[in-house]
């Protein structure tokens, strides 16, 4: 198949997962009414979901059609459509079994034919993302049989969903019996829980690929393996903060607080940082400083993540003592009280978290901000010239490291 070819191809999966993305939220739309609709909470998250992953096949295209020979895009388009297919299926069968049930031809069919969806929108970034970031060849010939075993991992356990007997009670549709199950093969059917307890371990021994590549990186390939490092690591710290301040509530119920509300859609979107950190490390890599967000992302993930710790621990530790004590259900001086202390604690949390990263990943501008600290100190008690001409030459060569360091002091011409 020749590049252009191949370009577009990639631009008809693309079109395809447009339509697929018009189709999910028109969908969404009529699922607001009906018998049994769904609420406006449960339609805002489908939505917002369908368009953060419609981020994947948009980086995708915009890779594929520059470089095709390169798998990337093509990773990325394959879990567009993946999760693009669950969207609109999820819509339908909802639509069909719930909303207005009957008036669609065999939900139950589709719901079969989709429930594995979920497998490669989850594996193939996980996995072969990873494996072959950026140039889409695998770090070294050893790592065929990682490759080998997470193509395994995904195919058998989709397999084994579509054609597992049972119902569908963990999808939300426990009277809905599998059509396409046979029955033969309930006994070993247990098998799907061993393959996809494979994943998350291919997913790891992938992530042990990216990080064996990044040590051996230099240049260019280093700095594209930190884009797609920091658009990871940004996304799960976001994904472990709306974990914990959604503990004690549900995704779904008209009660959640609208702030929890706020962080659970913001999860959603943080899901559009890896195919864009991807696209930038792809293809636009030199315009930024990426060492500077990935400061800044590693601070203020680690900033979140211990606030809403605090948040949490005051909301539901010391709410739970209040209550124990008074009998109120509710206590509306324990969330001012914690919000306050989130606000106080921000600015000193953030300074020693800042201080601890640049220690420990940033020693160098660590150790560069120490000596100009201690040379500053130094230059308000200090009055022989001399030395302290002697002094600044040997700083500026300990922290800029040039290759030569002139000191030139203008003589003054007036007279004494």
């Amino acid at each position: 198949m020749t590049d252009r070819t191949a370009s577009r191809w990639a631009w008809i999966i693309f079109s395809v997962n447009s339509l697929l993305l018009l189709a999910a939220l028109i969908s969404s739309y009529l699922n607001g009414s009906g018998k049994n609709p769904w609420s406006s909470s449960e339609i805002l998250s489908n939505d917002l979901f369908a368009l953060a992953m419609f981020s994947f096949p948009v980086v995708g295209v915009w890779i594929a059609s520059r470089r095709p020979r390169n798998a990337i895009g093509w990773i990325l388009l394959a879990d567009g459509l993946a999760w693009a297919l669950s969207a609109v299926a999820g819509s339908y069968v909802q639509y069909g079994l719930v909303t207005h049930p009957g008036s669609v031809a065999r939900p139950g069919l589709v719901l079969a034919l989709s429930d594995w969806l979920w497998v490669p929108g989850v594996g193939l970034i996980g996995t072969f993302l990873l494996l072959l970031f950026p140039d889409g060849r695998l770090p070294s010939p050893r790592w065929r049989h990682l490759a080998r075993v997470s193509a395994v991992a995904l195919i058998v356990p989709s397999v084994l969903i579509v054609i597992g007997p049972g119902d569908y009670t963990d999808s939300g549709y426990p009277e809905v019996t599998n059509p396409l199950g046979i029955e033969a093969l309930r006994g070993v059917i247990s098998a799907i829980s061993a393959f996809v307890l494979l994943i998350p371990m291919c997913i790891i021994g992938c992530a042990a690929g990216l990080i064996q590549r990044f040590r051996r990186s230099r240049g260019l390939e280093r700095l594209q393996l930190k884009w797609l490092a920091a658009g990871a690591g940004t996304s799960a710290a976001v994904y472990l903060v709306a974990m914990i301040v959604s503990i004690p509530y549900d995704w779904s119920i008209p009660t959640t607080p609208l702030w929890v509300t706020l962080i659970q859609n913001t999860f959603f979107f943080s899901f559009l940082l890896i195919p864009l950190a991807a696209g930038i490390a792809m293809l636009k890599y030199r315009l930024y400083d990426i060492d500077l967000i990935i400061n800044r992302a590693l601070v203020y993930g680690a900033v979140s993540g211990l606030l809403a710790l605090v948040y949490v621990g005051g909301v539901f530790g010391v709410g739970g003592v209040l209550r124990s004590l008074t009998g109120q259900q509710s206590s509306n001086l324990v969330v001012a009280g914690s919000t306050l202390a989130i606000a106080a604690l921000f600015r000193p949390v953030r300074a020693r978290t800042q201080a601890f990263i640049d220690r420990r990943f940033y020693r160098h501008k660590y150790d560069t901000g120490r000596t100009l600290q201690d040379f500053s100190a130094r230059m308000r008690d200090q009055l022989d010239l001399d030395t302290l001409n002697t002094e600044l030459i040997a700083v500026v060569s300990q922290t800029l490291q040039p290759s030569h360091v002139t000191l030139w002091i203008r003589q003054s011409t007036e007279p004494h």
